[in-house]
């Protein structure tokens, strides 16, 4: 399948490429890569008329914001080889390096090293809501054994979450491609506790976890919530992200209506995850 590179620029770039980088993901774009003038994004070429999606936006549509695109059809041979060609590994803090197959591991070996196959989604680490995942679960002194794994993207924060201690693991997502990528991953990186399973919250029919991931977008997880707090046993954990720092008073409050409660927060370069746990 062709690929669909929209290269967008954004006068003035902050805070507005970041906001559009979270509607255009709403919109199925897989990839974003963020540049000195805005952003690129990706999509498959079936994914429609990326001019009237990109006018749909509220970026777009404000009147202080002034965007102008250039859009390129990529084969997904050429795609494959650019995207591989450009994955750098992702350093989180001196604790966690994120790597492709083809990078050198002896040079990461003061860290914990997870292996991930290049692939167009957040969940590869280089986007920043991944990378505040992985320090939360860092932070931990121990990882609960039971653990649910939200819009698991590529597994990597399943596969932290086995590495940290993890020993029965449930990673879904409503994509195919993303199942599949999962269980290339958990092999790649030797993993055994962890299952990957397609599909939304309503596949989800174990409880009593004692931490659930979640790093999707706000509107999702609104939706989510009420069934995270079903399923999370009491002083279990919730980890959330995929929204911007400004919406933490109100990802807050809506957790608070059903029994979390708010115990940290960390934030990068806009986006932030919080941590709360249910009473």
């Amino acid at each position: 399948m062709d690929y669909i590179e929209l290269n967008i620029t954004v006068t003035p770039r902050n805070p507005w490429a970041e906001i559009l980088i979270a509607e255009l993901a709403e919109f199925d774009f897989e990839s974003f890569v963020e540049t000195d003038y805005g952003i690129q994004a990706y999509a498959p070429a079936t994914i429609g008329d990326v001019s009237i999606l990109l006018e749909s936006t509220s970026v777009a549509s404000n009147k202080d914001v002034v965007l102008s695109k250039e859009i390129n059809i990529i084969p997904q041979k050429n795609w494959n080889a650019e995207w591989e060609a450009s994955f750098e590994p992702v350093l989180v803090d001196t604790r966690l390096a994120i790597i492709a197959p083809f990078h050198d591991q002896q040079a990461f070996e003061n860290r914990k090293r997870i292996v991930i196959q290049p692939q167009m989604s957040f969940g590869t680490g280089h986007h920043q809501t991944t990378y505040l995942m992985s320090q939360l679960l860092l932070n931990l002194s121990k990882v609960p054994k039971h653990v649910l794994d939200m819009g698991t993207g590529t597994g990597v924060l399943a596969i932290l979450a086995e590495k940290l201690g993890a020993a029965d693991i449930l990673a879904v997502d409503i994509e195919p491609w993303s199942v599949e990528n999962t269980i290339e991953n958990v092999k790649r990186n030797n993993c055994i506790h962890i299952q990957s399973r397609e599909g939304d919250i309503d596949v989800v029919k174990e409880n009593n976890f004692g931490l659930i991931l979640a790093n999707i977008n706000k509107n999702i997880l609104k939706s989510h919530l009420s069934h995270y707090a079903e399923i999370c046993q009491k002083d279990g954990l919730l980890f959330l992200s995929g929204f911007f720092a400004s919406d933490v008073p109100e990802m807050e409050a809506a957790a608070n209506q059903v029994g979390f409660v708010l115990l940290e927060t960390l934030e990068k370069e806009t986006w932030a995850a919080m941590k709360l746990i249910k009473q």
